[in-house]
Order: C-alpha cells, then structure tokens, then sequence
C-alpha cells in the first residue's frame, strides 16, 4: 500500500527547529511544576499510589499497574520525594505538548499555529492537574495524545505502518487508564464512517491490533487470575459517582474541566475544521471526539474523562485560524492574533491561579480546590497514631496492628510511620485487601478512618484514644468525616473470618 502516494504527500523532511517552539513551551511548563509542585504535601490518591509501587505487580484492584511502576522509578531515584514523584508527571505533560506541535506540523501549520495550540493544551485545566498531582491521569493524557498524533502520521503519508505506533499507544493506554477503550471506540467509527474504513483491508491494522493486545496481556492475565476485581471496583466507584451528582454536570463541565473556558473557540472550530472538505482526511478525529463524548455522556462517565481528547481538536483549531489569517488584511490579522493571544494569556492566568500550587493554604482561592484540602496533614495524622502507640503497656505493643479505613490513611501510615517503628497498615480498601492483615494477626489494634459503631461489630472492647488534627486548621475529611482515634482489643471472630467481610472499594 506504499506507493507513489505516500510518497507524494509525505511531509517535509523533520527538522529539529520544527520543535524549538513546543519545546519550550514544555520546557516552562515543566519548570513551573517543579518550581510549585512540592508546597503542600502527598495527595491521598498519591498515597496510595506510592504504596501499591512497593509490590510490584501486573495489576492492582484501583488501577492498570504502568502509574505504580513510574511511583516506583522515581522513589528508587528521588526517594520519598514530592518533587521527584511529581517531576515525572509533569514530564509526561511535556511530552504531550512537543507531540502536539509535531501534530500541528503534520496537519499543515506554521510556528504560529504550533504556539496557539500548545498554549492552548499547557492551560487546559486537567492537564495542568496532571502535572501537578502524580495520577494515573497524567499518562492517561499522554497516551491519548501520542494515539492522535501516529493517527495523523497515518492518514497524512498513507502509511499503514503507523497501525503499530497507534497499537503500541493503546496498549500502554490500557495498562494506564482503562477508558481508553473510549478512545478505540471512537477510532473505530472514525475508521468505519470515513474512507479510512480501506484500512481494515491492511495487515497493518491487525497486527497493531494484536500488538496493542500482547502490551496489555500481562494486567488481562492477572485481572483473570483476581476474579477480575478491578471490574468489581470499578462498578462500585462509578455507582457512587452517580449517587453522588458527581456525573450530573457532564456536558457543562465540558467548558472548562477538560479544556480552558479561553480556548473554547480553538477547539470548537478544531472540531469544525476536520469536517470540512480542506481537511477531509483527518475527518476520522471528528468522529472519534464526537463518539467517545456520546459514549461517556450515556455510561455517565465524570467530566474530566474527556480531556485527553481535546488537544487534538485544538490543534486543529490553530491550524485552521492560521489559515484564516493568511488570508486577512494585515489590519483584519492583527486584530485576530491580539484577540486570540489575550484569550490565550486571560486563560493561562485563571487556570495557573486556580491549578497550580502557588496560593497560601487557607486562603480563598486555595479553599476553591478539594484536591489542596487533600495534601494537608498525614504526617500529623501518622504522629497522632505514634501517640497513641506510645501510651500503651509493652504487652499491648506485641501484636499491634493498625487499621484504616481509607487508603489515603493506609498510605501515609507506611510512609510516615517508619521512623516511628509503627507496623505497616492494615486496611480492607481495594488492593490492600488483597495484601491480608499479616503473619501473626493482630491482637491491639489503633483504627483511625473508621466509625465507633463499625468498630465495636468487631471488636469487644474499643476506646477513643486520640483526635486526627493538622497544624493548618484545614478542614478536610480527615478532620471532618472521621477525625476519631480508637484503640480496640479483642476481635470478635477470627481474623481469617474478619477479613472476608472487609473488603471495600474507595
């Protein structure tokens, strides 16, 4: 299938300076998030991140196992470093950035549509939080974006060679973030609705297919041999989600979680440009936008969930307002490049604000964000549970175990509690239930994150023995929801009996 054609409408030879201005626009993200990304503390979700990165495995009960592994990269070279952990989400965001400036390179822009749309994704709201917190949404971003851009390698020289790359990203998508699948669902009808739809007769499509399947089989084998629990997890994560309102919001929230509110007019006339006949090729990026967004919006997925498909569509929209400003009247041009640039800046401001680590804690603006709330206090709740360890006779010390109802608990409990000779967490929330509750059960234990009511079915004798604080005064759910300490003895069945009825998801 490589013929004269692909050779024809190959793009021009790659030169280094087509990447001088994504670069440094990837550059000074980077140096933003390194510069803010350590002010507060681990966030929960990190927490547990960081613990899961201690055992190594192919899968665990919340997530695909790649995130884990980069937690455990950067601790095996920063150690427990928030910088170091969060650089390498902040790096992925970066390379993000570079891919879509070689996108716009390859849908036909200049250096001034490679600018607009690499300031346009840099200020998107998620993405901003990718890089900040080290989540498995920071990856998931990127695997997405590189899928688009082997995707436009392919539909501009012709290639179908280029199967492989996109198979290779998928496969990484689904040992990241298992929506994913979204993004093939909507590669599929881009392929199917448009002449792309010649690729399924290509052996190269297949065996990326195949490929993608080999990069995710080690997680298929594993969910297979934990009864598939990850399926368990997550439909008891998205039956709260919806109990909650948390998906009420989907379309509305489309303004300004995924993308910046600034750059509403990049994306939408991205979405625009693809559909018409100039760039009739890359019709296939219509399509998979507007599938995945009908398929989240009726599996009543969370916003947030369709971000990753924006910068594509902002690339395409700097494309296409470039091309209209070639062919204005310099007067009609400046006019346009001073509105778009203002948006651009207007909306870095707001996002920065907002996003990024640099408002005092406590402040108005700092309260805005949950997440901050979340960074604040697990050294202190750990010093608290050491405490309380301290206060009890040494036969009580013998057997102690400590049990957590959350994993953001869990979480700081192992990584804090070292130098105070606690034992590791016991906690019965997704894949820490899987790890058990140790060899020898324990006797004492300190439960922190759990109710008095929830205790005493369990325990015969429980006392509060300590209050969870922070030295900030923040209210969050650590201080809030369950800011009691218990001290509980004497469990009521076995602990092998117990701990078939403690399994949770969170």
């Amino acid at each position: 299938m490589q013929s004269a054609t692909a050779t024809a409408t190959s793009p021009s030879r790659f030169a280094w300076s087509d990447l001088r201005i994504p670069v440094a626009v990837a550059l000074v993200r980077i140096l933003l998030h390194l510069a803010t990304d350590g002010r507060y503390g681990f966030h929960r979700d990190e927490l547990q991140t960081v613990d899961d990165a201690r055992y190594l495995a192919w899968g665990y009960v919340a997530y695909p196992p790649l995130t884990p592994f980069v937690a455990r990269v950067a601790f095996e070279l920063f150690g427990a470093s928030l910088t170091g952990l969060r650089f390498f989400a902040a790096l992925g965001q970066g390379v993000a950035l570079v891919l879509i400036g070689l996108l716009v390179r390859d849908l036909g822009g200049k250096r001034t549509a490679q600018l607009a749309a690499a300031l346009g994704v840099a200020i998107a709201p998620l993405s901003l939080s990718a890089g900040t917190l080290f989540q498995y949404v920071s990856f998931d971003y990127l695997w997405w974006v590189l899928t688009a851009y082997f995707m436009v390698r392919l539909l501009r020289t012709e290639n179908p060679r280029w199967w492989l790359g996109i198979g290779a990203a998928i496969g990484l998508g689904m040992l990241t973030k298992y929506t994913v699948l979204f993004l093939v669902a909507g590669m599929a009808a881009g392929v199917l609705l448009t002449p792309a739809r010649r690729y399924l007769r290509s052996p190269w499509l297949w065996c990326g297919a195949v490929l993608a399947v080999l990069i995710f089989l080690p997680n298929l084998i594993w969910q297979f041999q934990h009864d598939f629990i990850s399926l368990d997890f997550l439909r008891s994560i998205h039956e709260r989600d919806v109990r909650i309102g948390r998906t009420k919001g989907f379309l509305v929230e489309q303004l300004y979680v995924p993308a910046n509110p600034f750059t509403i007019p990049m994306w939408l006339t991205g979405l625009y440009y693809v559909f018409t006949r100039r760039a009739r090729r890359y019709r296939p990026f219509g399509w998979m936008f507007i599938t995945a967004l009908a398929l989240f919006l009726v599996a009543q997925g969370r916003s947030y969930y369709m971000a990753p498909a924006y910068p594509a569509l902002l690339a395409a929209g700097a494309v296409f307002w470039e091309q209209r400003l070639a062919a204005m009247t310099p007067a009609q041009a400046r006019w346009r490049k001073a509105l778009r640039w203002t948006a651009l800046t207007a909306g870095a401001v707001l996002a920065i604000v907002l996003v990024v680590q640099i408002t005092p804690i406590n402040s108005p603006l700092w309260n805005i964000s949950d997440d901050r709330k979340e960074e604040i206090g697990w050294p202190e709740l750990v010093q608290a549970v050491a405490g309380v360890r301290d206060g009890l006779p040494a036969e009580d010390r013998k057997r102690l175990g400590v049990l957590t109802g959350n994993y953001g608990e869990a979480g700081a409990i192992d990584l804090y509690g070292p130098p105070y000779s606690l034992p590791r967490a016991i906690s019965g929330v997704n894949s820490y239930w899987l790890r058990g509750y140790g060899d020898p059960p324990p006797e004492t234990v300190i439960a922190v994150g759990l109710s008095r009511r929830s205790l005493d079915r369990v325990f015969e004798s429980c006392e509060l023995a300590g209050h969870v604080t922070n030295r900030y005064n923040v209210k969050n759910e650590e201080t809030t929801s369950h800011p009691d300490i218990f001290l509980c003895r004497r469990p009521r069945q076995p602990w092998p009996e117990l701990w078939k009825q403690a399994r949770a998801f969170g």
